[in-house]
């Protein structure tokens, strides 16, 4: 890890967990890289390649992307950093599900979130060739050997074939060694505890379901990744913003965050601030409260973002901030809260 420049010392090591049973270590802080393919404002080569070596030198280990994210660019560009690592050193996920195909009609692809050119069109693919075909596509726009992780990709709207054609072929992949662990990342928790209850997969990736703000998961999904022994990653611990910076132009669901959410994610702001704390480091130490989260993953677009995200993880959350939050209604008494941050 890179030295501070100003205090001259390294950044603490992050934990690492294991996968489930797979084996497969991440770093408790992972590197989701959605922002630097240009997720709704461009950034530029020097600007994404800064952001991934921020996070290698912050110690972030685990680095997740998708086809889905700029239509490939972020699977180019983080593949080009982490090309110059050793190739042992860290875990990749990425996913299946979308295969990009040519397009030369021109045009942005501002409707799907990336201020990218329109080179290529999605085509939603859950069969078992698909899934080849797309992690073979994936390896080549990286420029690597292998990935770690590969996670059937919102399969919302393609239950029946995520499950009977997409999963085998995944598992065909594990049992090969072709990757090394699988598994489902969706918005939604009925599908992804299905997956933990019903296949094999090693983990599952929950976007904005057990945050600070709502706790959907904790219903079901994480209690099944326990009985099974099993592990959960958490995405959108943000949610898309609101709990990041809730102010004027705040967003929820990556759009304007309605006013009762504003309001609650302003108040918890306050009891947080009143205790020394950001709301955004409560917002990230939050779900470790609960055995079945390994690794919680932070979009950033620039350095100062990821060195931001990791001195909010590192930094402590008094119990007293917590004990607040549930007495003034705004986390739940039976929401676990991190056993490091209870002194």
């Amino acid at each position: 890890m890179a030295t501070d420049a100003t205090t001259g010392r390294q950044p603490a090591a992050l934990p690492v967990r294991t996968l489930g049973r797979s084996g497969v270590p991440v770093t408790a802080l992972g590197f989701g890289a959605a922002a630097v393919a240009g997720l709704y404002q461009d950034v530029g080569e020097e600007e994404a390649a800064a952001a991934v070596e921020a996070a290698w030198d912050e110690g972030v280990r685990y680095f997740d992307t998708a086809p889905h994210y700029g239509l490939g660019l972020s699977e180019r560009r983080l593949g080009a950093v982490l090309r110059s690592k050793p190739r042992d050193a860290f875990t990749l996920s990425t996913k299946v599900g979308r295969l990009l195909e040519p397009y030369d009609g021109g045009g942005d692809d501002l409707a799907n979130g990336f201020a990218v050119s329109a080179t290529h069109r999605r085509r939603w693919d859950f069969s078992a060739d698909g899934v080849r075909r797309s992690l073979e596509d994936s390896l080549t726009r990286l420029g690597l050997d292998r990935v770690d992780l590969v996670l059937l990709h919102d399969p919302d709207d393609h239950e029946r074939q995520a499950f009977d054609e997409a999963y085998p072929a995944l598992e065909e992949l594990r049992a090969q060694g072709v990757v090394r662990a699988i598994g489902a990342g969706m918005n939604r928790t009925r599908m992804l505890t299905r997956f933990l209850a019903d296949t094999d997969v090693d983990a599952v990736l929950c976007a904005g379901r057990y945050t600070l703000l709502e706790q959907g998961a904790l219903r079901s999904l994480l209690p099944t990744a326990v009985a099974a022994g099993k592990s959960v990653i958490v995405g959108g611990v943000f949610n898309s913003g609101l709990l990041a910076d809730p102010g004027p132009g705040a967003t929820y669901e990556y759009t304007a965050a309605p006013g009762e959410l504003l309001r609650r994610a302003v108040r918890m702001r306050d009891v947080t601030e009143a205790h020394g704390v950001p709301l955004r480091a409560a917002a990230l130490r939050f779900p470790f409260g609960h055995p079945a989260v390994a690794a919680v993953l932070v979009g950033a677009r620039s350095a100062a973002q990821v060195r931001d995200a990791a001195e909010q993880y590192r930094r402590p959350v008094p119990r007293a901030a917590w004990t607040a939050l549930r007495e003034r209604d705004l986390l739940p008494a039976h929401a676990p809260v991190p056993e490091g941050d209870r002194s």
